[in-house]
């Protein structure tokens, strides 16, 4: 893998272009940090598989690549023909992430140019093969990132994610209007971490308050994906490198997750078809 600086920046740069066998592209985003946002992304991920579908997760959180500790892989990614790269296989998925090929604590220090060349060639030199939908997991905010991928393929949409809480939904409201300045259909908005429940009394406990996103989803129009429990156990199955939904859509913790990923592929499914009869979508 390199980074190399684009050409001449008078040369006008190429339109978004669709990547061969790969049917819809999901970017998962948020306003700030600390919400989840990963967690979600490996889960949603994952449920897809289980749900029988072919997916990929591209980890482009270049400052916190932390899909590689979630699904427990460390090894580097090896070079296919045609200078492709082939991706990581983890539970059923195709991933690939700056953290396969900068491990440990060595921090990336990268200007825009070198983030805009790195998704380049993780979206392009990456043996990716048909995929029924590609995971991007983007980082916190509305940065480089954000606007390389959309200038380098065209997006289905993108998941906002954002906790109950007033300060967590202030960012999560840019990060939707990004999306939207980008013209990007907003798939929907998600609220990770809604309510705790006492494994004492059974008790449901809004730690981070409650029904924000819901309440700012009516407020955007735009679609609400679900409400996500505070679970410890999404936390332990992170930090082990296997991710809660690999429990079954029966489990208690897993349960939310996979009534997300499902709403997720009927929106993915609604956005596409209104596509294809040239009905603008964007939310």
């Amino acid at each position: 893998m390199s980074a190399h600086m684009p050409p001449h920046p008078g040369a006008a740069p190429p339109g978004p272009q669709p990547l061969p066998g790969v049917d819809a592209i999901i970017a998962v985003g948020s306003g700030k940090g600390g919400v989840g946002k990963t967690t979600l992304a490996v889960n949603l991920a994952v449920a897809l598989t289980r749900m029988g579908h072919k997916v990929g997760l591209l980890d482009a959180d270049v400052y916190g690549p932390n899909v590689p500790l979630m699904l427990g892989v460390n090894q580097q990614p090896r070079m296919a023909s045609e200078n492709k790269i082939e991706p990581i296989q983890a539970f059923g998925l195709k991933v690939i992430s700056v953290g396969f090929l900068n491990p440990g604590d060595k921090p990336i220090i990268w200007r825009g140019p070198m983030l805009h060349q790195i998704m380049k060639q993780f979206l392009g030199q990456v043996e990716w093969g048909h995929l029924d939908y590609m995971i991007v997991d983007l980082p916190p905010g509305t940065g480089d990132i954000a606007l390389s991928l959309v200038q380098s393929v065209p997006l289905t949409g993108a998941v906002v994610v954002s906790t109950p809480s007033d300060v967590s939904l202030q960012d999560a409201r840019k990060a939707v209007e990004m999306f939207r300045q980008m013209k990007v259909d907003l798939v929907g908005i998600v609220e990770n971490m809604s309510f705790f429940t006492c494994p004492h009394c059974h008790h449901e406990i809004d730690i981070f308050s409650r029904g924000g996103a819901e309440n700012m989803s009516k407020l955007f129009g735009v679609p609400f994906l679900g409400s996500i429990e505070l679970d410890p156990e999404v936390r332990k199955s992170g930090d082990g490198g296997k991710p809660v939904v690999l429990e079954g859509e029966n489990s208690p913790h897993a349960k939310s997750i996979f009534e997300f990923a499902r709403k997720v592929a009927t929106r993915v499914g609604e956005i596409k078809a209104a596509e294809s009869t040239g009905v603008i979508q964007i939310q």
